[in-house]
């Protein structure tokens, strides 16, 4: 199966599918970044799968990988394993259920070569991002590597006003999420036992931070 034959599954969902216009707008960048990232071969793991478009297109653009869909809402997890059950892609898991921001998870949910975290740390708190670092980092293999895609301030600023708007539209909501810092974003990561490799400029002013696991 092909991208191209997996594009009118995101055009039309399956039966318990949702869709997110979002998802479809930054995929193919989200792809195309990953495309150095990804290993060889192994197991791939998504965080927050959401309606699940994302890890199918990821499953199918790489197939030596063994992916693995996560979510922790019920709802969520029915559409991703809608998208799965549609796709038939023998790589492509059933989604779990996965809590990423409590303690513990990567005991159970570990050895993994990628991790990848799309649109998640501005919807949950600074502690709750750094749960998700933590625990993450301790679920890959040495030598695995995160991707964690999203928008951040610039060295503590928004912007743009799309992004002033969309923050605080988010802390309306609950004071503590909203965009973190890229800087702050880069010592989450090395006080969890990763190695920053690059972080890569992304379209509508997002960013994707790679890092690996050292030892």
């Amino acid at each position: 199966m092909t991208i191209d034959t997996l594009s009118p599954t995101l055009d039309t969902p399956p039966a318990g599918a949702l869709s997110s216009p979002a998802a479809q707008r930054n995929v193919e960048p989200i792809l195309h970044a990953l495309d150095s990232v990804v290993p060889e071969t192994g197991k791939a793991l998504e965080i927050a799968s959401g309606t699940g478009e994302h890890v199918v297109r990821m499953a199918d653009r790489f197939p030596a990988l063994s992916w693995q869909p996560s979510d922790m809402d019920p709802t969520r997890i029915a559409s991703i394993d809608a998208y799965v059950a549609a796709a038939g892609l023998p790589n492509l898991r059933p989604a779990i259920r996965i809590d990423a921001t409590r303690h513990g998870w990567s005991a159970i949910h570990g050895g993994n070569d990628l991790i990848v975290v799309v649109n998640l740390l501005h919807l949950i708190s600074a502690d709750e991002a750094d749960m998700v670092i933590e625990q993450a980092a301790k679920a890959l293999n040495r030598g695995g590597r995160l991707a964690v895609y999203g928008p951040f301030r610039r060295n503590g600023k928004l912007t743009s006003d799309g992004d002033i708007r969309f923050d605080a539209e988010l802390k309306t909501r609950d004071p503590l999420i909203g965009y973190k810092d890229d800087v702050e974003m880069t010592k989450m990561l090395h006080a969890n036992w990763l190695e920053l490799e690059k972080v890569v400029e992304m379209p509508a002013n997002n960013l994707m931070f790679v890092a690996h696991r050292a030892n």
